[in-house]
């Protein structure tokens, strides 16, 4: 399974292989989630890419893998669910014989170090992930299936927060299972505090319109984004995104009964990036259309 991009924010190289759906065009951040299908055959990375590469088998049939991770080999059956793992700046090959499926998610560097300082208290300069060739893991293979369903929700940064708070779950079960310190997270209690949850929801309410990510509420909180989201979602009992979509669909039923806008207008007012995304999560949550709202 092989790693598709040299940089997250760059275009794939065009001897690589095509991905079937990626999030560059959507402009996730800060990973990079692609699904691709191959026919049998294989790919070299001479250069080690600088971050960190995750892959999950989605093939139906099991098929063989030839793998070649820096000093290391591996020649198995990969089948659905199995995940492989390779360090930043490692270079890799890879040879299927039979016909490929997988998800791949791309980590920064810099975004795992991050996190490692600030949720976990490791020195980020002797970060170290292991490698993995072929691990059977519940919780990541969760988290990785949840990522791949919104990268074909394609909702773009719409769902940003949504995929922020994904990272930041990815990133920890990386650091806790396949770092060679493992790390010990600190476990908070109690929530937010009143006044906390105050700062948050007037800030939400303030910048609807724009593109809030989960560090922008982190930082209203004054903490690291990986304890925001458990606190928030012991507090509120929903996660940030969720919270966040709550809010702009109530705003956007208040404007459709209480102003005459355009249904576009009110989508972008409440942060959509079109009237087609508003109706869409409007119709999720309550059943109807903006159109059957404001006339019922």
């Amino acid at each position: 399974m092989t790693r598709a991009s040299q940089l997250v924010n760059t275009p794939l190289c065009s001897s690589g292989p095509t991905p079937i759906a990626s999030s560059q065009v959507l402009g996730w951040q800060p990973l990079l989630a692609e699904e691709f299908r191959q026919p049998p055959g294989g790919t070299d990375i001479p250069e080690a890419w600088a971050g960190h590469s995750i892959a999950l088998c989605l093939a139906p049939r099991p098929h063989r893998i030839h793998q070649v991770v820096g000093d290391r080999r591996y020649t198995g059956l990969y089948s659905k669910g199995d995940i492989s793992i390779t360090p930043a700046d490692i270079p890799a090959s890879y040879r299927a014989d039979g016909n490929d499926h997988y998800f791949h998610v791309q980590i920064p560097a810099q975004f795992l170090q991050s996190v490692a300082e600030s949720a976990a208290g490791l020195d980020p300069s002797h970060l170290e992930l292991t490698t993995e060739f072929r691990v059977r893991d519940p919780q990541l293979e969760q988290v990785l299936l949840l990522l791949r369903a919104e990268l074909h929700k394609g909702d773009g940064w719409v769902g940003q927060l949504y995929v922020e708070s994904l990272a930041n779950v990815l990133a920890v079960n990386l650091l806790r299972d396949y770092s060679a310190t493992r790390p010990r997270i600190a476990a908070y209690e109690g929530g937010l505090g009143d006044r906390t949850i105050l700062q948050i929801s007037d800030y939400v309410q303030a910048h609807l319109e724009q593109s809030i990510k989960l560090a922008d509420l982190a930082e209203v909180a004054g903490m690291s984004q990986f304890h925001f989201s458990r606190m928030f979602k012991q507090s509120m009992g929903i996660t940030p995104h969720q919270y966040l979509l709550q809010q702009r669909i109530e705003q956007a039923k208040q404007l459709l009964k209480g102003t005459k806008l355009a249904i576009a207008d009110i989508a972008l007012q409440c942060g959509f990036n079109s009237q087609s995304h508003l109706s869409k999560h409007f119709r999720d949550a309550t059943g109807m259309t903006p159109s059957a709202y404001r006339k019922n």
